[in-house]
């Protein structure tokens, strides 16, 4: 592939500010491209960078102030992110992860896509860890950990007559404490429909640390709806809890906005092709004309939730779809199951994913009837109630 256009957008070695840019595709080209980028002003979203991404389909907007989550998006007429009570991006500055018993990380949660971890992740809880002096000691872990809230401290972008990609860089570290880089490369091939995000964590320092992640996929309307439904290949699925059991019936499909919903989940051991694990998840419209599309591994993300939370649109109409490195736990809980993983000195973790949006029915029953072959591959359980290995 040529490339057109390969620049730093921060440069922690240049002390330079974030640049905005503003990039488009020549007359006459295969794709309408374009890419921006800006600082957005006024209230909390005072100082935070933003990346949009345009490949002549599908557009996206990159938020390196946030972790290098994304924001919101869309294909055509799917809208892909959701309407939080949360309307603006964050400044993690003005986030304290402790507030309300740990809650804090909700006070900037409205992305489409945004990650949990990446030392630790999942429900609020305490945990052991050792201090300065080599002691141990307990302390509390707060909700979905901090890596969306942690600015990057590099960001390049590189646009080729074939792909537009963005690349950051974000250091989750302390002083006798964890040491962890998560590097990102989002992908997106100039008119298609879908993007490649690649993660790399990697362990700076020599002694041992815990590492996990999560993916926050979330989705209201246009995708979410009365007749929508998730459409997965599961050897086991069970509630997280008894709210979540009393939906049990009808887990897989979503309702109108109802005020005063409260929150269910539903926690999946996922089928895949031999071999290679990979797998497919989908969330599709009552129509069946518009869906989105998760691909991954389950060597990468043997765990996966699926989030529930289809209350009044003032109060946020959402579902999450989440592959994870483990379930979204208290630390503690998941350590005990054997499910957090140990990075050693110096060792990196690769992980990718991949995120489709479709428009056509012909689309959408393709994947469906490939997510049916997996599923033939097993004989799915569907639990009634909670199950102790999931959720505790």
């Amino acid at each position: 592939m040529k490339t057109l256009h390969k620049l730093p957008l921060l440069d922690p070695e240049s002390g330079d500010d974030f640049q905005h840019i503003f990039l488009e595709a020549d007359e006459g080209a295969a794709a309408d491209w374009s890419v921006q980028s800006y600082t957005l002003r006024g209230g909390l979203q005072e100082g935070v960078q933003v990346v949009e991404i345009h490949n002549g389909k599908l557009h996206f907007a990159v938020l390196p102030t946030r972790g290098m989550g994304i924001w919101k998006g869309e294909c055509g007429e799917i809208t892909l992110g959701w309407d939080s009570p949360v309307k603006d991006p964050v400044n993690p500055a003005f986030i304290n992860l402790e507030e309300r018993g740990g809650l804090g990380w909700l006070k900037g949660f409205n992305e489409w896509f945004v990650r949990c971890g990446i030392n630790s992740m999942g429900a609020p809880g305490i945990d052991t860890v050792t201090d300065y002096s080599g002691n141990s000691m307990d302390v509390p872990l707060t909700l979905h950990g901090k890596i969306a809230n942690i600015p990057a401290r590099a960001v390049s972008l590189e646009v080729t007559d074939g792909a537009i990609v963005l690349r950051g860089e974000v250091d989750e570290t302390m002083m006798f404490g964890p040491a962890l880089r998560l590097n990102v490369e989002i992908r997106t091939d100039l008119g298609s429909d879908a993007m490649t995000i690649t993660d790399t964590v990697t362990n700076l320092g020599q002694n041992p640390q815990e590492h996990e992640m999560l993916y926050h996929i979330n989705y209201g309307e246009t995708l979410l709806e009365n007749g929508s439904r998730f459409v997965a290949p599961f050897k086991q699925v069970a509630p997280r809890d008894p709210r979540s059991a009393e939906g049990i019936k009808t887990f897989d499909r979503y309702g109108d906005p109802q005020a005063g919903f409260v929150e269910q989940a539903y926690l999946y051991d996922l089928a895949a092709k031999r071999g290679s694990r990979e797998t497919a998840v989908m969330l599709r419209n009552a129509a069946g004309n518009q869906a989105s599309v998760l691909r991954f591994s389950l060597k990468d993300f043997p765990c996966f939730t699926q989030w529930k939370n289809t209350a009044a649109r003032a109060d946020g109409y959402v579902t999450g779809l989440e592959p994870a490195t483990n379930y979204p736990n208290p630390r503690r809980f998941e350590r005990e199951k054997g499910r957090v993983i140990t990075l050693k000195g110096g060792e990196s973790r690769n992980t990718t994913l991949t995120i489709e949006a479709l428009d056509t029915k012909k689309a959408i029953s393709e994947v469906e009837k490939e997510i049916r072959q997996l599923q033939k591959t097993v004989k799915g359980i569907v639990d009634p109630e909670p199950l102790g290995k999931f959720s505790g």
